[in-house]
């Protein structure tokens, strides 16, 4: 499964800006137009950048951007950076998320700084933070189709290969109600997850 997300990137860590995140060439990287009328993924395509990995800094710089010239709605919006998904049981959760949906865990973030157990997870360039609370969410009484929920989507290359690991591990899904390639099913703790099908 692990081949069906984007590969995360591989930068180095010692180029970090003063804003206090990485800058990375893109010249051996293939580009494509930005056409938003006419692609639905490549507007969703975040800068090849990381933020640095300290939970204290990187919310606020030091350094911040002066407000006189800039636009007073534009705080310099770049992508998402992760989802929070809250488990009841960080091992089942990691099970699932590692063996069935073939995550893996990024290392350099912080576990021991937070006060509640954590992992967070590789989606692509992007990340899953899992966290070990207690979920206000009612497991039961939660829509059939995780499209009628909240939910997380992930953008993967084919969702036929999705299907039958879901298959063969006896993880039940719905399929995209409006035909589009895309398949719903729910995590260990009934979250929502969406995967859709894009051209890599």
């Amino acid at each position: 499964m692990a081949s069906l997300l984007n590969p995360p990137l591989t930068l180095p860590q010692n180029k970090l800006n003063p804003g206090g995140v990485l800058a990375a060439s893109t010249s051996g990287i293939p580009s494509k137009k930005f056409q938003p009328s006419s692609t639905r993924w490549s507007h969703r395509r975040c800068l090849l950048m990381r933020a640095k990995t300290s939970v204290e800094t990187d919310m606020l710089a030091n350094d911040s951007v002066g407000t006189d010239a800039v636009d007073d709605k534009d705080f310099g919006v770049v992508c998402m950076h992760h989802v929070g998904i809250l488990c009841e049981n960080l091992e089942r959760s990691l099970d699932f998320y590692q063996n069935i949906l073939g995550l893996e865990i990024n290392e350099a973030r912080p576990h021991e700084k937070l006060p509640y157990r954590g992992a967070w997870l590789w989606v692509g360039s992007e990340m899953i933070h899992l966290m070990e609370l207690p979920n206000p969410d009612p497991f039961t009484g939660r829509p059939e189709h995780g499209g009628r929920d909240r939910h997380t989507c992930i953008a993967i290359r084919d969702v036929s290969k999705l299907k039958a690991i879901l298959d063969k591990a006896g993880i039940p899904y719905t399929l995209s109600r409006s035909g589009r390639p895309a398949i719903f099913t729910r995590d260990p703790d009934t979250n929502a997850l969406e995967f859709t099908q894009v051209d890599a």
